[in-house]
């Protein structure tokens, strides 16, 4: 290969490898598996070793993770968290055993190893025996803070008598439960989780802590930095944090050698499978502290550790079919049909292609022999062709959605496909759920069981039907009396009092949200005024983007969802703004909230911000006007400090909005 081929190369696995990183790390949406990722990531590294000139500085092969979400206060480490280089064969593990003896200058290396958890790694931080801060790794720098929701696992303790330290461990979600959660989201109209490391970070990821308290979450800690103490291997570490009630793995091992490590990961290789968690391999460490210090790290991974991958579980069959599923947000998947197989002691039928890009960089048809693989993941994934067959037929993606007939669409830049009628059925159920939220339509006695047996008696298929319930055809099903089933329907006619903009998120635009919405029905009177809108004019308005104004209007050009729109406007809702503009004190200041608000939430503060025309943010920059600074703030506050920004108490912000004018 020459120069110019390895640039291009080089270019070419870089951007994959970040895209790749982002769905993994960020959306907990990926699209290949591990080992594919492994394998793109390893070319790349071979590339810059063999032409290390052309390796970039911000090369992927030197980044941890991926950047903490936006939606989450970030969280600045106290020492970077590294990841870890990975063995894919013994070979490679006793190459990394030599590389340490001939650092070290000695024959012998007393090693821990330890089962490596598919999970979400995460730092605890403890002051005085409290739990004071949890975060994600994040990139390896910063992390998302999510120390309420790390507060619903039972397996951390809130409390450690007189503990000050950091606590690091990987939350993971118990196998037979993960079971049990796809089953129960199945039910409910909503994707399946791909494999337990996604929902155990979806859960985590969760803007509502008791969502988060609803998943059976646990944790395998794995490291503490205890200024106080002082230790002299890894294992007493481990030991350490068990006197304090930290729920570590049980079959953490010292292992002498080389031979004893190889001979731990034959055992946990062969009965892996009877674990009640996934894990995808044994990470093995220098015992020795001092050790480790004089090994050191590079940019990303320490010298002295190494994950050794468990080979991908395979087989050979043929694709029978394939099919596409709609999912809740209307995105559709590719499905393979296959001859079914055995594949870790479980019946195959079927496996996931991802998406229409991934079968044509594949080259996969209908009747192919492709090899199928399950490493980690419980939805198995065809992983690539092995031969077409003389009866072969290629597969193109379906104009229409497979379920309501509507319109298709692909967004520039994105791999999925999506369905964009709001009445498809295979949306519906989860529509609905979002419609009757807190911050869309708020109705109250509408649950998502209740929804469940709205949908599947055929009372509702869609939002609009809401608002033509009767109470004689709710008393016909189970669970309603007189009490309950008037309860719902003052509910629901109580939501056609809700101001237009809060209508306008309750459609679940993709990509819109609550200030959005805001946003966008501050600069247009009506609903009706949006259903010929250019996407470019939407661009002018401040905090709307080129993704979120197309999606606005692809939504508003398909004509089931004008039509979805016109019936509710029958049926007494809101679709335009009913009231003249108040004084507008605070129109063209942005506003961003960071700790807890005693007084007031923080969805009825920012709600306050705008109908005094104000723009509430939630991130902070050099155009921000103001900070409202509650209990506990966290990096947002900071980076206020450092840009000048005006910090205001609740009570400062409250005297705020009693003042006629500035």
């Amino acid at each position: 290969m020459n120069k110019s081929e390895a640039r291009n190369k080089i270019k070419d696995y870089s951007r994959l490898i970040l895209h790749h990183n982002e769905l993994y790390y960020a959306k907990d949406a990926p699209e290949i598996s591990d080992s594919e990722y492994d394998k793109l990531f390893r070319e790349l590294n071979k590339l810059e070793k063999d032409f290390p000139d052309l390796a970039k500085t911000d090369s992927p092969t030197k980044r941890v993770g991926a950047p903490p979400l936006k939606e989450f206060e970030s969280v600045k480490h106290k020492t970077k968290l590294q990841s870890l280089d990975n063995a894919m064969d013994i070979e490679e593990l006793e190459a990394f055993d030599e590389r340490v003896k001939k650092a070290l200058g000695k024959d012998k290396i007393e090693y821990v190893c330890e089962l490596k958890i598919d999970g979400l790694a995460v730092v605890l931080t403890y002051k005085d025996g409290k739990l004071a801060q949890g975060a994600t790794r994040g990139d390896g720098t910063k992390g998302e803070g999510i120390t309420l929701n790390l507060l619903t696992i039972k397996d951390i303790p809130q409390k450690a008598d007189r503990f000050s330290g950091e606590v690091r461990g990987e939350v993971y979600l118990p196998y037979n439960d993960f079971l049990k959660l796809n089953e129960q989201r199945e039910e409910e109209g909503e994707p399946r989780f791909a494999n337990p490391r996604n929902a155990a970070a979806g859960s985590l990821r969760q803007l509502d802590s008791q969502i988060t308290a609803k998943r059976p979450l646990s944790i395998g800690c794995y490291f503490g930095d205890i200024p106080a103490k002082k230790f002299k291997t890894h294992f007493e570490i481990i030991n350490y944090l068990k006197k304090y009630e930290f729920k570590t793995n049980p079959n953490v091992e010292p292992c002498h050698g080389m031979a004893q490590v190889e001979k731990y990961i034959s055992k946990w290789q062969s009965k892996r499978e009877k674990l009640d968690y996934e894990i995808d391999g044994i990470v093995v460490k220098v015992n020795s502290l001092a050790d480790q210090k004089e090994l050191g790290a590079t940019s990303r991974a320490p010298r002295w550790a190494i994950a050794y991958k468990f080979p991908p579980v395979q087989a050979k069959t043929i694709i029978e079919d394939i099919k596409v599923q709609v999912g809740r947000t209307g995105a559709i998947t590719p499905v393979a049909y296959l001859k079914p197989i055995s594949l870790a002691g479980v019946v195959v039928k079927r496996a996931t292609l991802h998406n229409e890009d991934e079968i044509k960089r594949k080259g996969i048809w209908v009747r192919d022999q492709v090899i199928v693989q399950r490493a980690g993941d419980v939805i198995p994934e065809v992983v690539k062709l092995v031969k077409h067959a003389s009866d072969s037929k290629e597969f193109k993606m379906p104009t229409a959605c497979p379920i309501c007939d509507g319109e298709l669409y692909r967004p520039e830049g994105e791999a999925i496909t999506r369905c964009i009628n709001a009445g498809c059925p295979a949306q519906v159920k989860e529509r609905i759920r979002h419609f009757a939220t807190r911050d869309a339509m708020d109705i109250e006695h509408l649950g998502p069981a209740i929804v469940d047996q709205l949908v599947e008696a055929n009372l509702i298929k869609d939002v609009a039907d809401l608002y033509t319930l009767d109470k004689k055809e709710l008393l016909k099903l189970e669970r309603f009396a007189e009490k309950s089933a008037q309860n719902l329907l003052d509910s629901i006619e109580k939501s056609k009092t809700r101001p237009y903009d809060r209508l306008l998120y309750a459609l679940g635009i993709r990509m819109v949200g609550r200030n959005t919405a805001a946003l966008v029905a501050s600069h247009y009177y009506s609903l009706e005024d949006l259903f010929h809108i250019e996407g470019e004019k939407l661009e002018n308005i401040q905090g709307v983007g080129p993704k979120v104004a197309h999606s606005i209007e692809h939504f508003f050009s398909e004509k089931e969802n004008k039509l979805l729109i016109e019936r509710l406007k029958k049926y007494g809702l809101s679709i335009k703004s009913g009231k003249e503009k108040g004084p507008q004190p605070l129109a063209g200041k942005t506003f961003v909230f960071t700790g807890g608000l005693e007084t007031i939430t923080r969805p009825e503060a920012e709600e306050l911000v705008r109908n005094l025309g104000g723009h509430p943010a939630s991130s902070v920059s050099k155009n921000t006007d103001y900070v409202v600074a509650g209990t506990d703030p966290g990096s947002k506050y900071d980076k206020a400090k450092k840009l000048g920004v005006q910090i205001l108490s609740e009570k400062e912000f409250s005297g705020l909005l009693r003042k006629p004018s500035f």
